[in-house]
């Protein structure tokens, strides 16, 4: 498991100055885990967000009226559970598939013109080599422990303006709750 010094790397404060909101209608899965995770996070920084979880058929982030996750901080354009934020979170740009007829998870990169920092780790293979394993071990963590109602229901999401970038063999526990 990665440090949370590790885990929260941003890589050359593209995000911070982005003016694409990938915060905004984002709805990342929440384990309970990682529910957990946040909330001791929320009370140690005592920060106070009042049901800040939608139980659905799978968990997320509640959103503000004007439909960013409630932990984007507006002024400040971070995210305020940043070390402990949703494993999704910390694999943008890198997103998945589940591709049950090969048996794969497939790793897609999200295209330049909705996330400069695409951009950069493309250009950067280095960088895109090394955040795909970032992405990959964050990914896979939460596909092992969300319900497979949940991870059903998030696979259904279409994920607009990506290509795909790898592909590995899944385990056979992940494809079972398929």
């Amino acid at each position: 498991m990665q440090t949370k010094e590790e885990r929260q790397k941003n890589f050359f404060d593209v995000c911070g100055s982005c003016k694409i909101n990938c915060c905004w209608d984002a709805r990342p899965p929440i384990t309970e885990e990682r529910e957990k995770i946040i909330l001791e996070h929320l009370k140690a920084h005592e920060i106070q967000i009042d049901n800040p979880f939608v139980h659905a058929e799978y968990t997320f982030p509640r959103e503000t009226a004007d439909g960013y996750c409630i932990f984007y901080d507006k002024a400040t354009r971070k995210c305020i559970v940043h070390p402990v934020k949703p494993e999704t979170c910390v694999a943008g740009p890198v997103t998945f598939d589940i591709n049950t007829k090969t048996g794969k998870i497939e790793w897609y990169l999200k295209t330049e013109k909705i996330c400069p920092l695409a951009g950069v780790m493309y250009r950067h293979r280095t960088l895109l080599k090394e955040h795909l394993e970032t992405a990959r071990k964050e990914i896979l963590q939460l596909v092992r422990q969300l319900n497979p109602k949940a991870l059903k229901t998030i696979l259904k999401r279409e994920e607009p303006d990506t290509f795909k970038i790898s592909e590995d063999k899944l385990e056979k526990e992940i494809l079972d709750k398929l």
